[in-house]
């Protein structure tokens, strides 16, 4: 089967579509993986074992090419189902899907991924209907507003949640970021973990930054590790920044390939964004066993309950993010009550093995329905010819 994704650099749905690759069986589903460029992806799927197909012709308009170079690769190498991830790689892999009549399982990892102000969205939509078997949502708040904002239908789309391998997160300590920052054992250190983009709403924890800087002077330190993903917006993140005053106070880390060690050697997690699928860095925060703090921004809800495995506040308002933060800075049984029951929570509802085996069960599914119409195709024409 072929795995497909349209972007080229780290984040949770190209971790995802990594892991999917790498993890299913290989002796019931062997596994192509096709990416539009070199780069980090690139580069960390052939440390995973996986040798990439490089797509071409990839570019902001429609590009024939690109689908051109998916048709060949499905064809080249006998593919009997396609995978894509994030909704533009969707869209010509529903057209790869029609041209050389393979199912297309496609999975959707954000409402950001669906630009409603695209002149071409009816279009790009009634080709994902027509050629996608099943759209893969990561949450039901997404499922949801898929369904709110298209015109998909609703059998056509579920839900499978993300999931992480828990054994990578098993309990320790780090002091590398501390150390790094030149902080004290008493400094609060606050990590968020995400790349740069207006949907993850940093400029509203800066804003919460300043507000318990001025609360509580010297008491908290904000690290933010992750690369920019749109022109500009570093930028102005730091323009704010300095407006506000938060030299010595956040941190901007870029992209960090040890985010285990950041969040090892951190207190608390905070996610301020305005609109999520299921991220997965605060899903890894819980089960390293830091508490976390999180806006209702959709997938968060089905992950968190608020004061039994996190805290929850509404997005958009730095205010109630400062409180929640400040919170559990003052109760420290809390915040072990909290990272416990979450650490707890994460293991029996999103590991890595459940998602994969959800996924499987779903392409097993995909290809016989695909193999009974194949069969039947021959009796209903035999049939047809007799009644003539």
């Amino acid at each position: 089967m072929l795995h497909t994704i349209e972007t080229t650099g780290p984040g949770g749905a190209e971790t995802v579509f990594r892991e999917l690759a790498a993890r299913l069986d290989h002796r019931r589903f062997r596994a192509v993986v096709a990416v539009t460029g070199t780069g980090w992806l690139y580069d960390d799927l052939c440390a995973h074992g996986l040798q990439p197909r490089l797509l071409g012709g990839r570019g902001r308009a429609f590009s024939v090419d690109y689908l051109h170079s998916l048709v060949r690769v499905i064809r080249r190498e006998r593919v009997d189902l396609v995978q894509s991830h994030l909704f533009g790689s969707s869209v010509y892999c529903a057209l790869a899907g029609l041209l050389t009549r393979r199912p297309v399982i496609a999975t959707l990892h954000g409402t950001v991924d669906v630009d409603r102000a695209d002149r071409w969205l009816a279009a790009k939509l009634a080709a994902i209907k027509v050629g996608v078997a099943r759209v893969v949502c990561v949450s039901d708040a997404l499922e949801r507003d898929i369904l709110a904002a298209t015109s998909l239908p609703p059998r056509q789309c579920m839900r499978i949640y993300n999931g992480i391998d828990m054994a990578r997160y098993a309990h320790g300590a780090g002091t590398r970021l501390r150390r790094e920052l030149g902080l004290d054992d008493d400094t609060i250190l606050v990590v968020s973990v995400g790349n740069i983009r207006p949907a993850k709403g940093y400029e509203h924890l800066l804003a919460a930054a300043a507000m318990l800087r001025d609360r509580l002077p010297g008491r908290f330190h904000f690290a933010i590790a992750g690369q920019p993903d749109r022109a500009g917006l570093q930028e102005q993140l730091q323009a704010e920044h300095r407006r506000l005053g938060l030299e010595g106070v956040v941190s901007f880390l870029g992209y960090r390939a040890d985010t285990l060690e950041l969040l090892r050697g951190a207190d608390l997690y905070a996610l301020s964004s305005t609109t999520e699928g299921f991220p997965l860095a605060p899903l890894e925060a819980m089960a390293v066993g830091l508490p976390v703090v999180a806006t209702r921004s959709g997938g968060p809800e089905e992950l968190i309950r608020d004061g039994q495995t996190g805290l929850l506040v509404p997005p958009g308002q730095p205010l109630a993010l400062a409180d929640a933060i400040a919170r559990l800075a003052d109760d420290r049984r809390l915040r072990r009550d909290l990272a416990a029951a979450a650490r707890e929570m994460v293991c029996e509802r999103f590991s890595i093995e459940s998602m994969v085996a959800r996924y499987a069960e779903l392409y097993e599914t995909t290809l016989n329905g695909v193999r009974q119409r194949r069969w039947s195709r021959p009796s209903s024409a035999r049939a047809a010819r007799g009644r003539s």
